[in-house]
């Protein structure tokens, strides 16, 4: 009896969604012309969407290539989306305008200001001729509601 009482609701239970997206697979650049601590500007998922590719020369959470090193970032700050800069001495990515403040080496983890989220950061693959690839975004890029533009 207990069984048969519980099968309703299990039945009335909702299917369950997922949100998926596609992103678009885009080069960025090649392994060669990338150089420790020179980050070079870059555009994803979109023209809209200004960002930044970095090598560190050591091993970062979500780096790529042969030494795990190279990673990309939204440059538009997750507060109120004004563009931010690379700061070369303790590689953070910073906002001028509110003081918000975005580890590199640590997947874009917020250090200090008004930001209530971690900086975006652009899933990469490395090919066998070494072209940087963006594939992805793993938070939400600034005054989106979803970060693939339709149309």
């Amino acid at each position: 009896l207990g069984a048969a009482l519980m099968a309703p609701a299990a039945e009335a239970a909702p299917p369950r969604n997922l949100a998926r997206v596609s992103y678009p697979d885009h080069k960025l650049a090649n392994l060669r012309d990338l150089k420790v601590d020179q980050p070079i500007d870059i555009v994803y998922p979109d023209s809209g969407s200004p960002g930044v590719l970095l090598k560190f020369g050591h091993a970062v959470e979500g780096g790529v290539g042969p030494d795990r090193d190279i990673v990309a970032f939204s440059t538009l700050c997750p507060h109120k989306g004004f563009p931010l800069a690379y700061g070369d001495g303790d590689r953070s990515l910073n906002c001028r305008h509110h003081y918000s403040r975005f580890d590199a080496e640590k997947g874009g983890q917020q250090i200090w200001g008004h930001a209530t989220q971690n900086l975006p950061q652009f899933r990469l693959r490395v090919d066998a001729q070494g072209d940087i690839h963006a594939e992805g975004v793993d938070e939400l890029i600034y005054g989106r509601v979803n970060n693939v533009l339709q149309g």
